[in-house]
């Protein structure tokens, strides 16, 4: 009696409907949690009065607030300004902390000398929190944008650096010993060996850098900003402004979830393997 396997060629050719249903179907149970979420607001607040609309906003007048900044705007920009400076600022200070920190945690995972020189440093500054560093920020840079991208690079640096450093000792011993013996070095040594193994952990460490740049921006705006997601948030609370401050909110939250949607996408392409048929 005989077994036989699938062959690559018959599991590659298997149908990929069943991809597609399940997002489908994880758009619809999306939607039906959106709506569920809309119902008992509006039960809770325009219906019953269970909760007071001057301490949460009622759905039409959060929607008058979302009208209301889109068109008319408020404090000092419409909508879209507000987003896309917030946005700005986010990509520049997580690009350069990414970068600067995967390539220091790279270092540190590859070279024993380099963790040693560079880790009591980096131990040292890592239990500050990112927004601490606002008022020095601030004495170095003033009110302008440079003081945020700061404290967003700091933010963004330390999960990036912790995540690539781990990633690469948890790259298997075998794979090092291959590399040896081939006599693999240099940039060949990083391309080929340390960044292939480490980007799962590298990818880890990218969501959580965004996550925390989206985190501190908002903080360091409610202080000295022109326009910006956290100045809705400023100025909607000194005008006891409840929708405005739901608008805010909601707007961080659609911007982080944007830029998340986006990083996976590269996520995707840089490594398909890990992708789902």
């Amino acid at each position: 009696m005989t077994t036989s396997t699938p062959s690559a060629a018959r599991v590659a050719n298997v149908p990929r409907g069943n991809g597609r249903r399940g997002a489908w179907r994880a758009i619809g149970t999306a939607a039906i949690a959106v709506a569920a979420v809309l119902v008992l607001w509006t039960l809770l607040t325009s219906v019953t009065g269970f909760i007071s609309p001057a301490r949460f906003p009622t759905p039409p007048e959060v929607w008058g607030a979302a009208k209301q900044i889109v068109i008319e705007g408020y404090s000092n920009a419409r909508w879209h300004e507000h987003v896309l400076r917030s946005v700005l600022l986010v990509t520049a200070g997580f690009a350069v902390a990414s970068s600067v920190g995967v390539v220091l945690g790279l270092a540190m995972g590859a070279s024993r000398a380099v963790e040693a020189f560079v880790n009591p440093i980096f131990l040292l500054l890592r239990p500050i929190p990112p927004l601490a560093w606002i008022p020095l920020a601030i004495v170095w840079l003033g009110l302008g944008d440079a003081a945020k991208i700061m404290v967003i690079f700091v933010a963004a640096f330390v999960p990036s650096v912790i995540n690539s450093f781990t990633g690469v000792r948890q790259i298997e011993r075998p794979i090092f010993e291959a590399s040896a013996m081939l006599a693999v070095s240099g940039w060949r040594y990083w391309r080929e060996v340390l960044i292939p193994g480490a980007l799962p952990s590298i990818f880890t460490g990218l969501r959580l850098s965004l996550q925390a740049s989206w985190t501190t921006l908002v903080a360091a705006e409610l202080v000295g900003a022109v326009a910006g997601l956290g100045q809705i948030l400023n100025q909607g609370a000194q005008d006891i402004y409840p929708a405005m401050i739901l608008v805010g909110m909601a707007s961080v939250a659609l911007a982080g979830w944007a830029m998340t949607q986006g990083l996976g996408w590269i996520e995707r392409r840089v490594m398909p393997w890990r992708s789902n048929p």
